[in-house]
């Protein structure tokens, strides 16, 4: 039905006016007690997918990435509808419109999208005062993605950074560092290890400062386009400063060797790449950055996760947690169950006791 729905309402809608539209009813639907636990119900849990990351108990390892919920509008929305973690963001320093528009686009051949968003998002001040006077209707881990202020200078970034982890460390489950959008001019160069060291322990520092009652776990978003070395690079990074995870990874910015068939004139558009045509490159990282590590800092998989099988095989190649977006906009409101639905039954069928024995099993094998 969703998909009949898609083919003859959603496609025939700007793609930014139908996220709204659809970011709209989830909202009415979780203020509605009665529909908001039918709904729920179409999502039931399953023990056996029970995680802990990052010292972090969830229902599951399947969680929402970063770019639908910029604002932190609709966290019980998108717990309501199954997934076990919800990312919000990214979101900056100071407030900013983001790109000017179009800049939202379905590869519906693909299975893809391509944004030029832009961090468009209501900054940092705002989206923490509206978690501070949250009154969760369910348990929901929540993250929050920080990104740069597009207008602040690249020398300046680790500032801007500071002052939205000062302003949202204390409602984060857990921090992630953004400096791989390819939407925001010079974020990607951040990703070279001279400047992203000084970064991260910037932002450690602050968040520690803060926040004295726990310690808030810190992430880092890595981008697919990055050569192997860097790749390792990242990776070492993350052991020497003790970061608690890295996330694997962000939108492409290349569009040859992808196999793309849609429209030309879609594909030449500027922005990251999203969905299917992500998957092999985003598995390929994943596993580099499980051999590197180990288990010694926690990885979080995404890019391309389209069923239960891709998540499947990114929780066999390192990740203790995976991640989605694209493919919920093709696949629809009950998508998170199909996934938790078919995990359950891989996990039942291998022969791995727990979640946690699968992660990285396959990187194993061959190291």
């Amino acid at each position: 039905m969703y998909k009949l729905f898609f083919r003859l309402v959603f496609t025939r809608m700007d793609p930014e006016r139908a996220h709204y539209l659809a970011f709209r009813w989830i909202r009415l639907a979780v203020r509605i007690p009665v529909l908001r636990t039918f709904v729920a119900a179409l999502a039931p849990r399953h023990k056996e997918l029970r995680t802990e990351a990052f010292g972090l108990r969830m229902h599951g390892p399947f969680g929402l990435a970063a770019g639908f919920d910029k604002n932190a509008v609709a966290v019980d929305g998108m717990s309501m509808l199954g997934f076990d973690h919800v990312e919000i963001g990214t979101v900056t320093g100071e407030a900013q419109p983001g790109n000017p528009g179009k800049r939202l686009f379905r590869l519906v051949k693909d299975r893809a999208l391509i944004n030029r968003m832009g961090f468009n998002n209501e900054g940092s001040l705002a989206v923490a005062a509206r978690l501070a006077a949250r009154e969760p209707v369910f348990r929901t881990v929540v993250g929050v993605n920080i990104g740069k202020t597009k207008v602040v200078p690249e020398a300046e970034a680790a500032g801007d950074y500071v002052k939205s982890t000062e302003r949202l460390a204390p409602y984060a489950d857990y921090l992630v560092v953004n400096v791989s959008s390819p939407n925001t001019p010079g974020l990607r160069n951040l990703q070279a290890t001279e400047a992203l060291r000084p970064l991260l322990s910037a932002v450690r520092e602050a968040a520690d400062r803060v926040v004295r009652s726990r310690r808030v776990p810190l992430l880092v978003k890595i981008a697919p386009d990055l050569a192997d070395e860097d790749v390792d690079a990242v990776a070492d990074l993350a052991v020497e400063l003790g970061l608690d995870g890295i996330i694997a990874t962000n939108t492409t910015i290349a569009r040859e060797g992808l196999g793309l068939t849609s429209d030309p004139t879609l594909v030449k558009e500027t922005g990251g790449l999203s969905g299917a045509p992500l998957k092999a490159r985003s598995l390929e990282v994943l596993r580099r950055l499980y051999a590197r590590v180990g288990d010694r800092v926690t990885l979080v998989g995404v890019g391309g996760i389209e069923n239960a099988e891709d998540a499947w095989q990114r929780i066999l190649a390192g990740a203790t947690l995976v991640q989605g977006y694209s493919a919920f906009v093709y696949q629809g409101p009950f998508w998170s169950r199909a996934v938790h639905k078919g995990l359950a039954a891989r996990l039942r069928t291998s022969p791995y006791a727990t979640l946690a024995d699968a992660v990285g099993a396959d990187v194993r094998k061959t190291v």
